[in-house]
């Protein structure tokens, strides 16, 4: 549930705005981690895809209504929270894994109008999990605060 204080202080007039200024700007990359303190911290719901036509082409509000009745890990969508939970008490050296090989997503949309999750409007943000041969474990981890670029598409 949205912190409406929290949300309220960060920088900026617009939603777009105060996405920009957590760093979560449609189409670049995002670490996992960050994504989980953001979530915690302001209360916004980031919801993360494993399927690229429902990140990209669908709106939010109908894939969550079409898949309510599924259960949460059987689902094409889960809330980055959940996920990283589900992790941590599956794999004990997830957090190490994550620090040698931080887990990026990419952020495909930002918005402020999901229904019940709070007033309106209430902000969202959704991004893509990188499939399996996406995943580069051999390259130099990415620096914080800085914006590495997208792989072909």
């Amino acid at each position: 549930m949205l912190k409406p204080a929290a949300w309220a202080a960060l920088p900026g007039t617009t939603p777009e705005e105060k996405f920009a200024h957590l760093g979560l700007v449609i189409g670049t990359p995002a670490d996992i981690r960050k994504l989980g303190r953001i979530a915690d911290n302001y209360g916004i719901p980031i919801y993360l895809f494993f399927e690229d036509d429902l990140a990209r082409n669908r709106d939010l509000h109908a894939v969550l209504n079409e898949y309510a009745t599924v259960p949460e890990y059987e689902r094409p969508v889960i809330l980055v929270e959940s996920f990283l939970q589900f992790t941590q008490e599956n794999d004990p050296s997830f957090e190490q894994t994550m620090e040698e090989f931080p887990l990026m997503v990419t952020v495909i949309k930002t918005g402020s109008d999901l229904p019940g999750h709070g007033p309106s409007p209430s902000p969202y943000v959704t991004c893509l999990m990188p499939f399996l041969d996406e995943l580069d474990l051999v390259s130099e981890a990415p620096q914080p605060g800085q914006i590495q670029p997208l792989p072909p598409s």
